[in-house]
């Protein structure tokens, strides 16, 4: 689980599955056959019952519960970071029209966030013992390429958000509980069992961090900003971040995971 009431999923998970049968250029088809109209509607506003699909629609209950990431085509690029009532307005379309619209125009991939659960849902899962915490993000950065887009505050404040938010100031779960459910917790359901504990033999993985301070500074509107308390980063017993500030070192590695 990562610390946000809301996840990240595609614009075109809320078109009905069958839908997708074939890939991206038959659901292209699919959404743009006035015969299939009707359906489509239909199950995108109201779900499939009898069915175990997850309708992100239906879930975040409106067309406000989704905020839209990036674009792929340049002429959308204005929208990005906008809820998809607010692109629903500025085309002028039906929401429905609008959203094929929106799909057809992007290639029928639009990274999008939705705001389908609740904090107490969250919290929840947060002290389920048997539930470690996880970005489900990538690398990206407050500069160049990797700012170019629009993405879930997930991917830069996380695991400071947990550390400070819901260990030090609500006290949801303790520190202890929370740094296992980040390191060995996650290493040991990949089975990957070299990391995630400070112990002789194992790699030199380790965060210092200054638990007073620590916290994150993504937010939905804004997420291209960096948390701030963790001092200092080691990666394979090399110093990646040194009082804060990054060493250039990159003695990361790819492995594979045990089977």
């Amino acid at each position: 689980v990562y610390p946000y009431r809301a996840g990240q999923n595609n614009l075109s998970s809320i078109i009905p599955p069958w839908a997708h049968e074939g890939g991206v250029n038959e659901l292209l088809k699919r959404i743009q056959d006035p015969s299939l109209k009707e359906r489509l509607t239909k199950e995108i506003l109201n779900g499939i019952p009898g069915t175990n699909w997850y309708n992100h629609y239906t879930a975040t209950g409106s067309w406000e519960g989704m905020q839209i990431s990036s674009f792929s085509n340049p002429n959308y690029k204005k929208y990005e970071g906008q809820r998809m009532n607010q692109i629903i307005s500025a085309l002028g379309k039906e929401p429905v029209d609008a959203l094929f619209q929106v799909l057809l125009d992007n290639g029928g991939s639009v990274p999008t966030v939705y705001f389908h659960h609740n904090e107490e849902d969250m919290r929840y899962a947060l002290k389920q013992p048997f539930v470690s915490i996880g970005s489900d993000g990538r690398a990206v950065a407050t500069t160049g390429q990797l700012s170019a887009e629009h993405p879930h505050p997930r991917y830069y404040g996380t695991f400071p958000r947990v550390l400070g938010r819901y260990v030090r100031d609500e006290k949801v779960i303790t520190m202890e509980e929370a740094i296992r459910k980040m390191t060995s917790a996650n290493a040991n359901k990949l089975r990957i069992y070299d990391r995630g504990l400070l112990r002789t033999g194992l790699a030199a993985d380790v965060t210092v961090f200054d638990p007073a301070k620590v916290i994150d500074h993504s937010t939905y509107e804004k997420p291209h900003q960096y948390s701030t308390g963790i001092v200092h980063v080691f990666v394979n017993g090399v110093a990646i971040l040194k009082d804060g500030e990054h060493t250039n070192a990159k003695p990361g590695t790819i492995f594979m995971r045990q089977r």
